[in-house]
């Protein structure tokens, strides 16, 4: 009876102990509850008042993970399910920061809306806490804690504000195709459990059981995981929900889905990709060849589909999946202690995607379409707009003088540096489809500031006034883009 006591007192010492690397997180958890409580009572009073409890538990967050990179560097708690280092902690500022941009432009958005939006920022908040546990986690269990806490969050989101049958169904067709990634995903990781009896990926004993198993049960069993984490990355096959949810969902959130989420699996990815290919057995090369032979299969079709398309949502979707190639390109060549190229392409890709759907969602209010047609000839009447637009898109394709340029440069460095070591014909392949990817991106991303600045507008619109807070956002993300593709040293360097 005493030793259990002592044991029961050892570990109730240990979570104690574990406690203030868990502080962002923490703050994310009390920021949840007082935004429900502020939805059911306070918003009636003061309608901010769920946006400004939001706000504020981002930024305390915000302020405990500066905090941690100098505190906690290289610490573990919770017996070892996570973990503080570089990466997590600079992962988990951009996806803090990232969901601040979200908040703002959700507030903007929906402040007029009959329907109350505090909820909102509850599911929003849940999201970002299953993100953070996404990025500082090795432990299968609480990686599929997360990976449904996100999900869940997702689901609730897009379906908020539906009101027509296409919104509900977008909504509905999301629900279940990622409650059937779910099932997949956890049915691989009871395989991968069965084989290792150790639930952290990058344990000794865990790689030690991979090894040992039968290679065709768990070459299977990984691939059940990689349907999961391709559900949230939106990458080929299981990237058919996207574009349906891209346009039936608003537009905030459609922000949202494109860029937060995607950060936190692809540092899971590069996290799993790292650890199980760093060790010479078979499932190394298996591994690689699966995530070359996706990531070719991605950018063709995101980018060829994307050259169909007519609704500016659509085509992102599209653009997102191409994109999802090349962030898969990121997270093969990720090497541990060198997290650079990484972070650099989410930062830029996170801002790119939300300036961009900030200005979609601005010309939707205001001429009542997201038709890429219904843009002819506004270049003219909103010149700052329209040419801070296109800054955008070509920073997407990947031209200079902006941060897109820099950031595939780095990543096609990456993969061309691994190509001289390992001499695989394969990633020889995948920088060359790359490439050719983002040359046919250029075709339809060229397609919007050609109807708006060469087209004519056979019908007089009369745009309402835009909303100057939003749109001053995007034109200064804009410039930032330019100012990082002139200066990529600026956030090099903060990312060392």
């Amino acid at each position: 009876m005493s030793a259990f006591a002592s044991s029961i007192s050892s570990i109730l010492d240990h979570i104690i102990a574990s406690i203030p690397l868990f502080k962002p997180e923490l703050t994310l958890m009390i920021a949840f509850v007082c935004s429900i409580i502020c939805s059911l009572f306070v918003d009636k009073i003061w309608k901010f008042s769920s946006f400004i409890i939001t706000i504020t538990g981002l930024l305390i967050s915000l302020y405990f993970l500066l905090g941690q990179h100098q505190l906690f560097m290289g610490q573990s708690g919770f017996f070892e399910m996570i973990k503080i280092d570089q990466l997590s902690i600079l992962s988990r500022i951009i996806i803090s920061v990232s969901t601040l941009f979200i908040s703002v432009f959700i507030q903007q958005r929906f402040s007029n809306q009959i329907r109350p939006i505090g909820d909102l920022y509850a599911v929003l908040i849940t999201a970002t806490l299953g993100l953070h546990l996404l990025t500082i986690s090795s432990n299968w269990l609480l990686i599929f804690i997360a990976i449904e806490t996100v999900s869940i969050s997702s689901y609730v989101m897009v379906g908020y504000f539906s009101k027509t049958k296409f919104e509900a169904e977008a909504a509905m067709k999301y629900v279940l195709f990622g409650s059937i990634c779910a099932a997949v995903m956890l049915y691989g990781l009871s395989l991968i459990y069965g084989f290792t009896g150790n639930l952290n990926f990058d344990s000794a004993q865990h790689i030690q059981g991979l090894i040992e198993a039968p290679k065709i049960m768990c070459s299977i069993a990984f691939l059940f995981l990689i349907t999961g984490i391709g559900f949230k990355l939106s990458f080929a096959p299981f990237h058919v929900w996207s574009p349906d949810v891209y346009q039936g969902a608003p537009t905030p959130i459609t922000a949202y889905l494109s860029t937060v989420p995607k950060i936190g699996a692809l540092v899971l990815l590069s996290r799993l990709l790292a650890s199980w290919t760093a060790s010479p057995f078979y499932y190394s090369e298996f591994l690689t060849t699966i995530i070359i032979i996706i990531a070719i299969a991605t950018m063709l079709i995101g980018n060829l589909a994307a050259l169909k398309q007519k609704d500016m949502k659509r085509m992102m979707a599209y653009s997102s999946i191409g994109h999802t190639g090349i962030l898969l390109m990121v997270a093969l060549v990720y090497v541990q202690h060198d997290i650079d190229v990484l972070l650099f392409y989410l930062t830029i890709y996170a801002l790119m995607n939300i300036a961009v759907f900030l200005f979609i969602d601005q010309l939707e209010q205001g001429i009542g379409s997201t038709k890429i047609e219904s843009y002819a000839g506004l270049g003219k009447k909103y010149p700052l707009l329209f040419v801070c637009f296109s800054i955008l898109l070509i920073s997407l394709i990947g031209l200079p003088p902006t941060a897109g340029f820099i950031g595939k440069l780095l990543v096609f460095s990456k993969v061309f540096e691994q190509y001289q070591v390992v001499n695989d014909v394969s990633l020889l392949v995948l920088l060359i489809v790359g490439a050719l990817t983002s040359v046919i991106s250029l075709f339809y991303y060229f397609k919007i500031p050609l109807q708006a600045f060469l087209r004519e507008n056979q019908t007089v619109v009369d745009l309402p006034k835009f909303n100057i807070f939003l749109i001053s956002i995007a034109v200064s993300i804009s410039i930032v883009v330019v100012i990082l593709g002139i200066y990529p040293s600026l956030l090099l360097n903060f990312l060392k």
